[in-house]
């Protein structure tokens, strides 16, 4: 993997890792299937019943929460940035989440497919587009903005 190479496709847990610092049970992106560097990802998130947080969301009807989409998204946001060789000894972090709409519940067995946009970035500050479904139905959607700092 370069990440000077236009456009990524196909990294794996074990290459997210190397990108992320967030590790289990916070770390929720399974994998990217396409990423432009600094600008655009794809990826996604299997839910199985073995998810820490369906114990307690909740134990009669497991939903995943909105907070933890939001962040799979944020997460997936970050990877976008970070592939870009200047970004590598940052860590993103949230600045503010916008008109984020939650439409349909992500439960065991789905797999939610994420894709973030980057809208604009000035210096080390941006915001992306970002929206997650499962099959061919919007989870949520909305915007979030993001700060790069050092590590």
């Amino acid at each position: 993997m370069s990440a000077t190479t236009s456009v990524i496709e196909n990294l794996d847990i074990t290459e997210i890792k190397k990108i992320l610092p967030h590790r289990y049970p916070f770390l929720l992106v399974d994998r990217v299937t396409y990423a432009e560097p600094g600008h655009l990802a794809k990826g996604y998130k299997n839910l199985t019943a073995n998810e820490q947080f369906f114990e307690g969301h909740f134990p009669f009807k497991p939903i995943m929460p909105g907070v933890l989409m939001v962040e799979a998204l944020a997460q997936l946001g970050c990877i976008a940035i970070l592939l870009k060789d200047e970004y590598k000894e940052y860590l993103g972090v949230f600045t503010g989440i916008d008109s984020f709409k939650f439409r349909t519940m992500v439960v065991p067995g789905d797999r939610l497919d994420m894709e973030v946009e980057l809208l604009k970035m000035k210096g080390p500050v941006g915001k992306f587009r970002a929206v997650a479904k499962v099959g061919d139905k919007v989870a949520c959607e909305g915007e979030m903005s993001f700060a790069m700092v050092k590590k």
